[in-house]
């Protein structure tokens, strides 16, 4: 059953430690404010920039300053990415003509790529023109990336620094992270994708002769024509492509994302897209081992990310095995399993992966439909994200999300022994504990309270187009994915409405800068104390029993908000299906 799912699972893991280790040693260097080595060429542009910004744009900053910083630079980039979808229609490289998008989905899209979710309630060939989707869209996943980062960066800095009142400079931390890090990365993945056959071009669409003609009813007419030409959607995918995947955005420049051929061709772009999306969120843990100065912390976060992300990437792929009853009953041939919304040239394992992979990343890109999974299949990247995408999770965001759940478990050890909780050498006081606990019920109180509303409310009820449990989990996945900044959807919903667009506005925002403030509050409070030695009572926190303790409390503060709703879900679902 797992011969072609283990095999996958092995080598992209392996793969995936050989390119992240080299990078996160590479990224805290560019957390220091010292030349990186091998590109100091871009070190006279960085340093051109901050000349143009003037000698204050690199003081030292508090976490308070640090903050006002980063939420003012991107509601700024929220209200750009706003004005130029209703705009377009009147802009240069628009050469199909789009009209100007709505002012709900225009809000709705300036916040989802802002805040790094990049969720999609339109078709993006249909909807975006190449300038709003070259400079808006993909401008904002450079952006909200190295946003992510920089939150990291300055976390991790908390708690390696001794009695600083500062944690960084934001704005030194953003012009890093892009220039080193996001676009020489996305420069070498965008030629790889060219080279694969991912579209690069400034064409609207090419005209291609069909290889079987077929008759077709004009608009408003009875009489016929025959189609001998398809117009088929380009622009430039593959530049977008890599820094949707590296920084986990997940906007597709086509509606079926990674499924398209022009954006995901084969095999071993699937394989390289998969990659990209763990990449930076893996290497961010060598990184934090790095500048903390004991590797073997950050060996700790990635053995757990990767503990709970293989057993469930191994639970949807044993689902996605099962045969649908439904199906089977119709005389369809189900002996490969569920292929319902899948790829035949990626089949079910690399489908499944990358359902897990997408989902446990923050990313959101799909090369299939979550919507056509089985119930428990579709369940697995519904309670990634409900994790609180701590499980590799955004670039920055997921390392700052587990590091915040390694407190809350160093505090629960420390309850348990009757010793003051401390984490490499910082110990934990209520402060601390009061800001963790905000950074993980916030997207637990997003998801219930908007599923609650949406379910109840007439303008939601409309939305769904399968009543019963399916319809309540596509709107529970909808919540879940807009809270927690994924962006991928069970898209039977009908979400493109001023209803959802507005509640999920709300959520994405929230969401996103509900958890950021008071990551960056836990960074200050630590930053400012003194960083003790270890002593012979000091708790390891790099061991089985640290990366035991640290998986059991990411899952059951994770998963136990959102059992009851689970259980209206995808649980009845499942059982109805295979009660038939």
């Amino acid at each position: 059953m797992f011969a072609d799912f283990l095999p996958l699972l092995a080598v992209f893991l392996l793969v995936l430690l050989l390119l992240s280790y080299p990078l996160g040693l590479f990224m805290a260097r560019v957390a220091d404010s010292a030349a990186v080595p091998g590109m100091r060429w871009l070190g006279k542009v960085e340093a051109l920039l901050y000349r143009a910004a003037g000698n204050g744009s690199i003081g030292a900053q508090g976490w308070k300053a640090y903050a006002l910083s980063l939420v003012a630079f991107n509601a700024v980039g929220a209200l750009a990415v706003y004005l130029l979808q209703r705009v377009q229609a009147w802009l240069p490289f628009n050469p199909e003509g789009l009209a100007n998008v709505s002012a709900d989905s225009s809000f709705n899209t300036a916040v989802s790529f802002t805040t790094n979710t990049n969720w999609q309630g339109y078709s993006g060939e249909q909807t975006m023109s190449i300038l709003t989707q070259m400079l808006a869209l993909a401008g904002q996943n450079f952006f909200s990336a190295a946003t992510g980062i920089a939150v990291a960066f300055a976390l991790i800095r908390g708690f390696a620094v001794r009695s600083s009142s500062a944690i960084g400079n934001f704005w030194v931390d953003l012009t890093r992270i892009t220039l080193y890090v996001l676009l020489p990365l996305s420069i070498v993945l965008a030629v790889f994708f060219a080279s694969q056959g991912v579209v690069q071009s400034f064409a609207a669409h090419v005209d291609a002769q069909v290889l079987d003609a077929a008759s077709y009813t004009l608009p408003d007419s009875t009489q016929t024509a025959l189609a001998t030409t398809q117009a088929i959607p380009m622009g430039p995918v593959a530049s977008q492509e890599a820094i949707k995947l590296l920084g986990t955005n997940g906007g597709g420049y086509f509606n079926a994302n990674s499924a398209h051929p022009f954006e995901n061709p084969n095999a071993l772009t699937n394989f390289v897209q998969m990659l990209a999306i763990f990449l930076i969120p893996a290497g961010l843990c060598f990184t934090f081992g790095r500048m903390v100065g004991d590797m073997r912390q950050g060996w700790a976060v990635l053995a757990t990310m990767s503990l709970i992300f293989v057993a469930a990437a191994t639970l949807a792929y044993a689902a996605e095995q099962q045969a649908n009853p439904v199906r089977t009953a119709l005389g369809v041939d189900t002996s490969a399993g569920n292929m319902e919304g899948k790829e035949t040239r990626f089949g079910i394992a690399a489908s499944s992966l990358f359902a897990a992979i997408t989902t446990a990343a923050s990313c959101g890109a799909v090369n299939a439909m979550h919507d056509s999974f089985m119930p428990l299949g579709g369940m697995v990247p519904m309670v990634l994200m409900q994790l609180g995408e701590v499980i590799f999770g955004g670039v920055g965001s997921g390392l700052y999300g587990m590091l915040v759940f390694a407190i809350l478990a160093v505090f629960i050890a420390g309850l348990m022994i009757g010793r003051t909780p401390e984490y490499l050498g910082k110990k934990i006081g209520a402060y601390e504990m009061k800001m963790a606990s905000l950074v993980i019920l916030v997207t637990p109180c997003l998801v219930l309270l908007g599923t609650a509303i949406a379910v109840v409310a007439d303008p939601g009820k409309a939305g769904i187009a399968n009543p019963g449990a399916h319809g309540f989990s596509e709107i529970l996945y909808a919540l879940s994915s807009a809270s927690n900044n994924n962006g991928s959807a069970f898209a039977g919903l009908s979400a493109n409405t001023p209803f959802y667009n507005s509640l999920l506005a709300v959520a994405m925002w929230f969401g996103r800068f509900g958890v950021i403030i008071p990551v960056l509050a836990i960074a200050g409070s630590l930053a400012a104390r003194q960083r003790l030695a270890a002593n012979a009572g000091t708790m390891p926190t790099h061991g089985p029993m640290f990366v035991g303790l640290l998986a059991g409390v990411v899952l059951l503060v994770g998963v136990l908000n959102y059992v009851p709703a689970l259980a209206l879900g995808p649980v009845v679902e499942h059982l109805q299906l295979f009660a038939k």
